[in-house]
């Protein structure tokens, strides 16, 4: 969509619920998500990742949204509470706070992705809206969803997936889909082993973006069936869609025709940053002269949580003892105190001390990197303690006998691996 379109606010739009699928770990961030959700992970210098579906709904004009938590949620509904209480409920504008709480039996907690949304499905239905937008609560992208809504309308469609196009390589990870010429889904296979192309592509293929938009009472419907199947796995990708592939009105909505982020001669911008190496790259793209991931749109900001933080602050300017940062970006309350930081992203009250170098590396809050510490190509957790003289970067073997090193020699360091405290709130 190109940015100087106006957004698509409507009736559609006020007529719609979000809802947010925040519940889930992500494993595949290892230690990273030890203490919390993976939507709870902090992004780019001052965000979190949830902040992102979050802003997307608020832009687009859906002010009635349900995050869904379960795994370790108390950091990001803590967050929730403090940054996205601006709503004014006397306008029937809201984000409530939906944990699993066995409503439907006291035995099972979520089971799946349309279990999850099956067992709040009271409260769904007391908010009386015409369309459900379901939400993953992990992904990093920039998404006018009046579009999508307007698409689905528009086909008159029981149900719209919103997809996007990879490289085939890639898409095993994902749900591949498969279209006719008027967008219509003929077929779905998740995570499959061998995925189809698109038909004038063999390189690339179509994929879910794990966003939906039912009718809200056919959802309510097929959540009931899919609640009664014994065999099913109650996932939306695994058992709902493809249940109603050949039996209903499954359309296709292509990602460039409402992403707000896309670089002139560049494809739109969606990350799942569900690996380390995915999520280091991810965040230093942010310090490149042109990153993908534009933040500095007035048209479309993302919120957060603000900090009451000091301006970032670089002392001493001696031949060998200098504060810099150089193609970084570095957030409020950080001190560079006579060290070096090139191309890399400091969170919040991050504090490098004198003689220390941070090359590639993406710093968390609250961490404090002693005197002479050489930090390459890492991701340092919130709250850690880097003791003075330490490398990393350097010797892989060293690194991997202490933190965790990536495929791609991404080492993580939290304060868990160091002997440090970590039973707080991350």
């Amino acid at each position: 969509m190109q940015k100087d379109l106006p957004r698509f606010v409507s009736r559609l739009t006020k007529n719609t619920v979000a809802l947010i699928l925040a519940g889930g770990r992500g494993s595949r961030l290892k230690q990273l998500t030890n203490w919390r959700a993976k939507p709870a992970v902090p992004f780019g210098g001052k965000f979190r990742i949830i902040d992102f579906p979050l802003s997307n709904c608020m832009n687009s004009g859906i002010r009635r949204v349900g995050v869904l938590t379960q795994y370790k949620a108390h950091s990001m509904i803590k967050h929730i509470q403090r940054g996205w209480g601006f709503l004014r409920g006397e306008f029937n504008e809201f984000i409530e706070l939906l944990p699993a709480q066995q409503r439907i039996s006291e035995l099972d907690w979520y089971k799946g992705t349309a279990d999850a949304v099956f067992q709040n499905m009271d409260i769904v239905r007391n908010y009386e809206p015409d369309y459900v937008l379901i939400l993953a609560g992990d992904h990093i992208y920039k998404m006018d969803y009046g579009e999508m809504l307007a698409c689905h309308v528009r086909y008159a469609a029981d149900i719209t997936v919103a997809c996007i196009e990879v490289p085939i390589e890639e898409a095993c990870a994902f749900g591949v889909m498969t279209v006719d010429g008027d967008e219509r889904v003929v077929d779905f296979a998740e995570k499959p082993e061998h995925p189809t192309p698109i038909s004038d592509n063999p390189e690339r293929a179509l994929v879910s973006m794990g966003v939906y938009v039912f009718n809200a009472s056919f959802l309510y419907g097929q959540l009931i069936r899919d609640a009664d199947d014994p065999n099913s796995e109650h996932d939306f990708g695994k058992d709902i869609i493809p249940h109603l592939i050949s039996r209903y009105r499954v359309y296709a909505h292509r990602f460039k025709d409402s992403c707000v982020n896309t670089l002139p001669g560049g494809e739109p911008y969606w990350r799942d940053v569900g690996t380390v190496d995915a999520y280091w790259a991810a965040n230093l793209d942010l310090a490149n002269i042109t990153p993908e991931l534009n933040l500095y749109d007035k048209q479309w900001p993302i919120w957060t949580h603000q900090e009451q933080l000091p301006p970032a602050k670089f002392v001493f300017d001696d031949k060998e003892r200098r504060g810099l940062a150089v193609g970084s970006t570095v957030s409020g309350g950080c001190l560079i105190s006579g060290a070096t930081v090139r191309h890399s992203v400091l969170f919040s009250n991050v504090q490098v001390h004198s003689f220390a170098m941070v090359e590639d590396a993406v710093v968390l809050p609250e961490v404090d990197i002693g005197r002479h510490a050489y930090l390459r190509r890492c991701v340092i957790d919130k709250g850690c303690k880097i003791p003075e003289r330490m490398v990393v970067g350097v010797d892989r073997k060293e690194d991997e006998r202490r933190f965790h090193v990536t495929e791609n020699g991404i080492t993580l360091i939290t304060p868990d691996m160091l002997g440090q405290n970590s039973h707080r709130i991350r």
